[in-house]
């Protein structure tokens, strides 16, 4: 197979890779401004001139791209019980690379309806009611919505029941509307690939025009949200290192299953200026018989977007959630070495650590936006006192075991010390939440991770664990 072509279009640079299918190897790379103002394809093909590639007149090199350019996919998610199906649709719509913009639970109120059209999301997910339950909360929030939203995508994936009063009262619709199976067939279980699959679909046939990337449409082989190239990057990983012995990580582990071991868990943590993502492998059940499990159950693949979290854009509410002692503690820093660095990106997103006093506060900072959103995404275990004696009760992931964490995006890339950001995803001494207690810390110093989901995408994913191996640096 000849070489092909990666890309990614961010909302501020896009960044190409040339990888060498035949022999696993990354040739070359480069970036260049994202055009969202006139055609992202002018930024693209900036870039492939950075690596002596031209896209218009080499129609033979595969092109494999990704994108969050213009604020990415976002949805907008209607369900029925906050707990439940409402729950079960944010789930499917994150794991399809999306940006959640708001969740409806219950009957759609003129206050809902109001804030859907502020938020103006690119697609919304309409769910409700398990199979053969209730009917009416769904079908009734489906005509509210027919009345104000039929020009925007819709997929529809709640209680079978409802299909043929759907079909009937979706007719008058005039964007795509997909039906598919429920994200939560019985109480208690999740389908959330169906829904998944609609999403992505939608992504491609329709909002991906909508957003200027018509002609990176036409020429790729494959176009995915960047969150979801990233999400499927964690198989690679997997593949890589998840199970590699701690003196040589470069051993290869077995073909993935699908029922993961504790020890085959794995999480990426992605801290931004404006949000911190995390994304995690592995069921996280109890890890024993003896524990009892409350709460919906967790998907193989999940991925959570902490939007106060970010370390410019949001800092405002990382301050507000961070334990500022520990921080200050941490780090080694007096308490206006912290604040004045604060107030300077707050006022200056842009502004780079310009000194190491700056670099130590900006590393502390997106270790304590790190930990935040970890704690968010794992479960917690609490001791409950029942007639028939202390139960400990588990909800949400246990990943007390996972065997690796890599560390994504550009507070991860120039931390100080190497993998100091990544490590904050750990356990510390007396908190309850399952996070990991001894994982494998690793950097993607190169910010390649989404350029190794495109490649397990495209049915690659030898290609994509050995870059994987060759590329990640272990702190």
């Amino acid at each position: 197979m000849s070489d092909l072509l990666l890309a990614d279009i961010g909302s501020t640079f896009t960044k190409v890779c040339r990888v060498d299918v035949e022999n696993s190897r990354l040739t070359a790379t480069a970036s260049s401004p994202t055009t969202v103002s006139t055609d992202v394809m002018e930024g693209l093909e900036r870039a492939c001139h950075e690596i002596d590639v031209d896209l218009e007149n080499n129609a033979g090199m595969r092109l494999l791209a990704c994108s969050s350019a213009a604020g990415g996919l976002s949805i907008a998610a209607v369900g029925l019980v906050p707990s439940l199906t409402a729950k079960a649709a944010e789930m499917a719509a994150l794991g399809a690379g999306a940006k959640v913009v708001g969740v409806f639970p219950f009957l759609l109120t003129r206050n809902d309806l109001s804030q859907l059209e502020h938020l103006s999301p690119d697609l919304i997910l309409l769910t409700g009611g398990t199979d053969g339950g209730d009917t009416e909360h769904i079908v009734s929030n489906a005509r509210t919505l027919a009345d104000v939203f039929a020009d925007t995508p819709l997929v529809v994936a709640g209680n079978r029941a409802a299909h043929d009063e759907l079909d009937t009262i979706l007719q008058t619709w005039n964007a795509p509307v997909r039906a598919t199976a429920n994200v939560m067939p019985e109480l208690g279980r999740l389908d959330l690939e169906p829904a998944r699959t609609c999403i992505r679909e939608l992504f491609l046939e329709r909002i991906v025009v909508a957003k200027g990337m018509g002609h990176v449409r036409m020429r790729a082989d494959l176009l995915l949200p960047t969150p979801d190239a990233v999400m499927r990057s964690l198989s690679a990983l997997r593949d890589a290192w998840a199970t590699a012995p701690a003196s040589a990580a470069t051993t290869r582990t077995p073909e993935p299953t699908t029922a993961p071991a504790d020890e085959d868990c794995l999480m990426v943590v992605d801290v931004g200026g404006a949000t911190t993502d995390v994304y995690s492998y592995g069921f996280g059940r109890p890890a024993s018989p003896d524990i009892v499990y409350r709460g919906l159950p967790e998907p193989l693949e999940k991925r959570t977007v902490e939007a106060d979290l970010g370390v410019r854009y949001t800092l405002a509410g990382l301050a507000e959630h961070m334990d500022t002692e520990y921080v200050i503690r941490d780090g080694g820093l007096t308490i206006a070495q912290l604040e004045h660095w604060v107030s300077v990106v707050s006022g200056n997103p842009s502004r780079l650590p310009a000194s190491p006093v700056e670099q130590t506060a900006d590393t502390a900072l997106a270790r304590a936006a790190c930990h935040l959103a970890v704690v968010r995404h794992c479960g917690n275990l609490e001791e409950v006192w029942t007639p028939q004696g202390r139960t400990l009760v588990q909800q949400g992931k246990d990943l007390t075991h996972a065997a690796l964490v890599a560390g994504t995006g550009g507070p991860a890339a120039h931390d100080v010390p190497p993998g100091a950001v990544p490590r904050a995803a750990v356990r510390r001494p007396g908190e309850t939440g399952l996070l990991p207690r001894n994982p494998r810390i690793m950097m993607d110093r190169g910010y390649i991770l989404w350029g190794l989901g495109l490649l397990v995408a495209a049915d690659l994913p030898d290609c994509a664990a050995a870059l994987a191996a060759d590329h990640l640096v272990r702190a």
